[in-house]
């Protein structure tokens, strides 16, 4: 069995209860030293095979996997939650064409952890139902559809989490606030480092200031970008329905007064 494993965003108590047992029960760990804390191989037994995929391509991580055979109980540990920017998929062809076993274990993403140290709930009542996860094209601006852009979500001003974007401060401002944009210049932004590592880092800007702000953290790599009317944290949420005397639902009825 392969066990595609979300690590979590960085803190290793993060990982969840079935990520730790699958680590305590493999045979062969295969993990990315630069985005996943070390601290979470202590959940590996002794003897565990490791490898580190840092410096290593697809093939190289297919080959450990081809090596170890199909009785072997394998790990592949994924930062955050491996469905988002996970390159997992390609994996999975590997499996399913081979008729190889696996399992996508979950893992609490780096947007979850960045919000919880941000402190704002992401979808506020009639300020935004909506959470969009994108990035910037850059170097691999092949992969991205043209009706995916950053510019073109920027339309909607939902709440939107930018990854893997941080090394392109003025290109990522000028899209947020490209012609068409619901976002204003002074639109809340969150700039979040290592979110959930012992040094992650927050800073609180504006739109109109993201770039100024991206540049002086000095952060290009593990940097979540954040933005939306949601953040700001100088106002009070319109009430939510949910626990509302006034609305019921199946569980429980209105309150008549």
């Amino acid at each position: 069995m392969i066990s595609f494993v979300g690590a979590g965003p960085g803190a290793p108590d993060l990982i969840t209860l079935r990520g730790r047992d699958r680590l305590a029960a493999a045979d062969v760990v295969v993990w990315a030293s630069s985005l996943v804390p070390r601290a979470l191989l202590d959940h590996c037994r002794p003897g565990v095979e490791i490898h580190d995929s840092a410096a290593m391509t697809l093939e190289a991580v297919l080959a450990v996997y081809e090596g170890a055979g199909a009785d072997v109980a394998i790990v592949r540990l994924h930062s955050g939650d491996p469905s988002v920017y996970g390159a997992i998929q390609e994996q999975i062809d590997w499996c399913v064409g081979r008729e190889r076993a696996f399992e996508i274990v979950p893992g609490v993403s780096s947007l979850a952890a960045a919000a919880a140290l941000v402190g704002r709930e992401l979808t506020i009542p009639r300020v935004s139902q909506s959470v969009v996860l994108t990035r910037l094209a850059g170097r691999t601006h092949a992969s991205m559809p043209a009706r995916e852009s950053v510019a073109s979500f920027a339309a909607h001003g939902a709440t939107m989490a930018v990854f893997l974007s941080g090394a392109r401060p003025n290109e990522l401002q000028a899209e947020l606030l490209a012609l068409g944009s619901a976002y204003r210049p002074d639109t809340p932004a969150v700039v979040v480092v290592r979110a959930s590592w012992p040094d992650e880092r927050l800073v609180r800007t504006t739109v109109g200031e993201l770039a100024a702000t991206l540049h002086a953290t000095g952060a290009r790599t593990t940097v979540l970008v954040l933005v939306g009317d949601a953040l700001a944290d100088d106002q009070l949420a319109p009430r939510s329905h949910l626990y509302s005397p006034s609305w019921s639902h199946k569980f429980r009825r209105r309150v008549v007064t």
